[in-house]
């Protein structure tokens, strides 16, 4: 356990330095499961290596010890965690924590907000069109979700690019691409090493969108314009939670909505898939080490005791404890008899 208890560590920073640049290139669609999946498995490893590090660490407290019934002689032959390193991994897994709350009950305002947007607006239909001189164009998600423009960004734009917003803004509906940033944002708000991946991940979900307008629209110039106008007309006009069709880096979108679409490779998907294997092998091992060293530590302890006489067989390390422990002449369990 000493060493694959901080493996969840070294793959989350590698993942966070080495996933976004080549998530950028590959195509969008992929590469947001991508980033998904490693978001999550990585935040979870992340948070059960700081746990592991906590428990065993403060178990080797006499005190603990003493509650758990556990030798504190046999726990640091085993593993050796200083009691700095585990109280370190305890703060910052509750400083995690405390940071995910406050991060999920934004998002739980946020989407109560957009909901009520989408009740408020005008009509029933999808889109909905508001009298607004400001050029604006986004995607409220809800059930269903709508889509909003006003009339400035349509004066904005000719009858194929107002066709390739529209479509853009549809995908990110469709896609549910705001169950994305939400992952997103929450395993960053618990571990903030996974921020770059986060930033990446909003700017493939446009590029998502794009690609999927371009295919309805059959013509990658046309929303290229569409991206670069509404980006030019609405220039610091955005909200929270809404998906637009101006986020991301616009320029390096126009530029992939110019090139030809992006080759489909499996290299970097089989690495990151390696890699998260090896984080959750690395973690349900060291999971299972502390799990046997805390029994081998009860049973030592009960070994020790002057009435037990041989030690419990393998495999029945919980029950023998329990027996152990049971006995009436055993000073911490059992009623005396006389």
């Amino acid at each position: 356990m000493l060493i694959s208890v901080y493996v969840p560590f070294v793959v989350t920073a590698v993942l966070a330095v080495c996933a976004p640049r080549p998530a950028l290139r590959l195509p969008p669609r992929p590469a947001a499961w991508a980033l998904a999946c490693a978001a999550l498995v990585s935040a979870a490893g992340w948070a059960g290596a700081l746990a592991l590090l906590a428990f065993t660490g403060v178990a080797q407290i006499p005190e603990i010890a003493e509650e758990g019934r556990w030798s504190v002689a046999v726990l640091r032959a085993h593993d050796p965690v200083y009691l700095v390193v585990a109280v370190g991994s305890a703060l910052v897994l509750a400083a995690g924590i405390a940071s995910l709350g406050v991060a999920a009950v934004r998002q739980v305002r946020d989407i109560a907000r957009v909901r009520r947007e989408c009740a408020q607006l005008p009509g029933d239909t999808e889109l909905a069109v508001v009298d607004d001189d400001v050029p604006l164009a986004f995607a409220l998600p809800g059930a269903p979700g709508r889509i909003v423009v006003s009339r400035g960004m349509l004066r904005c734009l000719d009858g194929h690019e107002r066709e390739a917003l529209l479509a853009h803004e549809r995908a990110h509906l469709r896609g549910r691409h705001h169950l994305f940033q939400s992952l997103w944002r929450l395993t960053a708000a618990l571990n903030p090493l996974l921020r770059p991946l986060a930033v990446a991940g909003g700017f493939v979900l446009e590029r998502w969108a794009d690609e999927e307008a371009a295919e309805r629209v059959g013509d990658r110039t046309v929303v290229a314009h569409a991206v670069g106008r509404a980006a030019l007309a609405s220039a610091g006009a955005s909200r929270p939670f809404a998906l637009a069709v101006t986020g991301g880096a616009v320029p390096q979108r126009v530029r992939a909505l110019l090139a030809p679409p992006p080759a489909r490779r499996s290299l970097p998907f089989v690495a990151g898939g390696l890699l998260l294997a090896v984080c959750c092998a690395s973690l349900a091992g060291a999971a299972s080490d502390s799990d046997r060293m805390v029994d081998s530590a009860q049973r030592a302890r009960c070994a020790t005791h002057p009435g037990f006489t041989s030690p419990p067989p393998a495999g029945d390390h919980r029950h023998a404890v329990a027996r152990c422990c049971a006995r009436p002449d055993h000073p911490e369990g059992g009623e005396r008899h006389p």
